[in-house]
């Protein structure tokens, strides 16, 4: 492609979320496969304080990792700009944003509706999905009116809310507390004994005001993705499951990210009829949540059968060990095709249409 001709790539990531270190990671792994052959690539990091520090506009090839894009993109000592004044020009010339934010402040709506007013394509969900998918709750009441099956859960406004002894009682014992509104499993704690509860709320109050409490399904955790081609068609790729050890009660914080014991299966090994199933909701979750470009469905199987959906990523985990790009990997799309195809789908537009799904071949 003629210099003239690449495609402007900015590549925001960081953010003022809990999860502005897998950003890092998410980003790193991106800028380093986006092909420099078709893309000027322009990084632009939103510091954990809001300030948006732009890097090069066009960034060589290489092998970046966290740390390179904090030496190329530091908090300190480097231009920012300190306002949306300055960033709204810059942002406004980019031919495609990548929004490699994780969590509130980038993949809950907000940075989405800010590139949409401003008219420039970007890669992923839209303003509805991703504020529908990152609240947990409302995920769950979208779902269940789709008809698609959730676990049971109840909801707790506000610092001083109980979970009534009925609710309780209905629950069951183990359950979960989880934030509604963060990622990463930042804040979820498995609560085996009531005496737990406070505890576990308070720590899942230390990111949002608005807890679900959630029985515990048990059985395996399998991730399904769906990838949207330039021309509608919806892709569901080979399923994954987790496979926890180390110690670990689920797939925490330190299971996704420090603890090298966790391990992928992929294609998980899986009954023929189950794994079609889960292709199938994999695309009902799609279309309820009306999702564009990419979503990991995390489902949890009751009884090792039985599909539950348990959680949905609107922008996942990005690095090259991350769920989505090895799910991909396992057909043959290797990382760098895979953002070529979600590119392409970003330039289409914001033509919503309604795709036929076609399970990945897995060889």
């Amino acid at each position: 492609m003629a210099e003239q001709n690449r495609i402007r790539v900015a590549v925001l990531f960081g953010g003022r979320s809990g999860e502005h270190d897998v950003s890092c990671a998410s980003a790193a792994g991106i800028i380093t496969h986006l092909n420099r052959d078709r893309y000027a690539v322009r990084p632009v990091r939103i510091t954990s304080t809001g300030s948006w520090v732009p890097g090069s506009e066009d960034l060589p090839v290489g092998s970046y990792g966290p740390d390179d894009l904090q030496r190329l993109l530091p908090d300190d000592g480097a231009p920012c700009w300190t306002g949306l004044a300055q960033a709204l020009p810059v942002l406004a010339t980019a031919d495609v944003v990548v929004p490699a934010l994780h969590g509130p402040y980038g993949e809950d709506g907000t940075l989405q509706g800010l590139l949409e007013t401003l008219g420039v394509p970007y890669l992923g969900n839209g303003v509805f999905a991703s504020a529908a998918g990152m609240d947990k709750d409302v995920t769950k009441r979208l779902l269940a009116s789709a008809g698609l099956p959730v676990a049971a859960s109840a909801l707790l406004h506000g610092p001083a809310a109980e979970l009534p002894v009925r609710e309780r009682e209905w629950l069951g014992l183990p359950a979960f507390v989880k934030p509604a509104r963060a990622g990463s499993s930042l804040g979820v704690t498995r609560v085996d004994d009531w005496a737990e509860l406070d505890a576990a709320l308070a720590g899942a109050r230390a990111f949002d005001s608005k807890v679900l409490v959630e029985e515990a399904v048990l059985g395996r955790e399998v991730d399904l993705a769906v990838l949207e081609h330039p021309d509608g068609r919806l892709e569901v790729g080979p399923a994954l499951e987790i496979r926890v050890h180390g110690g670990h009660r689920f797939f925490d914080y330190a299971a996704k990210y420090q603890d090298g014991a966790t391990r992928f299966e992929i294609p998980a090994r899986l009954p023929e009829p189950v794994a079609e199933r889960l292709r199938e909701m994999a695309v009902e979750v799609f279309r309820a949540l009306d999702c564009s470009g990419l979503l990991r469905i995390d489902f949890l199987l009751r009884g090792g059968t039985e599909p539950v959906v348990n959680e949905v990523n609107t922008f996942p985990g990005f690095t090259a060990a991350s769920q989505y790009p090895r799910i991909w990997a396992a057909t043959g799309l290797l990382y760098e095709e895979l953002l070529d195809v979600l590119i392409a789908t970003a330039l289409v537009g914001g033509e919503r249409r309604t795709p036929t799904a076609v399970p990945a071949a897995v060889g």
